[in-house]
């Protein structure tokens, strides 16, 4: 009767303080890219902020740019689940559209390290970390645009409109929340006038929709 191998603790332990050290570089990083961008970084900096020497930080990353994609994954991760559960909503327009700004407006909340990330990287000065940022964006389009080809509205729109169409609500949704993430902390009444704006864009995005085949014809 064979036997499946029982892990040795040390490498379990082993393993556990490798994920941990990764991860406190990771965090490091974020807190770090709160007030500068990732091409002003340096890898002293960040080990300094994380409370390893310099020489562990190249046993996890190669160098700080494949730190940046690999932060890109994890930020654009839950940015994926945010307009994954938008699409997913159903109902009227005007709920919908209330609901789609809760969603960002909660999101920006709960992962504002990632999001500012983001935005000061989309169009930062490190090509594979801005590389990455696009290739997932276009992902998201894609796979947005497949979405609304479910939904009736869309019947008779061809590949290239569903895409147009698409690009626009993956940039709204991503422009409210950088607009969420540069009002005050804590000022109800520029999250108020935000969240107003992005109900009032949404809306003009719906009403061109439905006119959209009709103007084709």
């Amino acid at each position: 009767m064979s036997h499946t191998p029982t892990p040795h603790p040390a490498t379990g332990t082993r393993a556990a303080q490798k994920e941990q050290s990764r991860r406190a570089l990771l965090d490091a990083a974020l807190t770090l890219l709160e007030h500068q961008n990732l091409s002003s970084l340096g890898v002293r900096e960040v080990t300094r902020e994380a409370g390893l020497s310099p020489a562990g930080f190249y046993r996890h990353f190669r160098d700080l740019d494949e730190l940046g994609v690999t932060l890109v994954t994890e930020s654009l991760r839950s940015l994926h689940l945010m307009i994954e559960k938008i699409m997913a909503e159903q109902g009227e327009p005007e709920q919908l559209i209330e609901r789609t700004v809760a969603v960002i407006a909660r999101h920006v909340r709960e992962h504002r390290a990632h999001i500012r990330f983001l935005a000061r990287e989309r169009h930062g000065g490190v090509q594979p970390v801005r590389e990455a940022i696009a290739a997932e964006f276009t992902a998201f389009t894609e796979e947005t645009a497949a979405a609304l080809a479910l939904q009736p509205e869309s019947a008779g729109w061809s590949r290239g409109d569903l895409l147009m169409l698409a690009g626009l609500y993956v940039e709204q949704t991503v422009g409210t929340a950088a607009a969420f993430l540069e009002a005050p902390v804590g000022s109800r009444a520029a999250e108020q006038r935000i969240a107003a704006r992005a109900r009032d864009q949404l809306r003009l995005i719906s009403i061109g929709r439905r006119h959209w085949s009709t103007a084709n014809g």
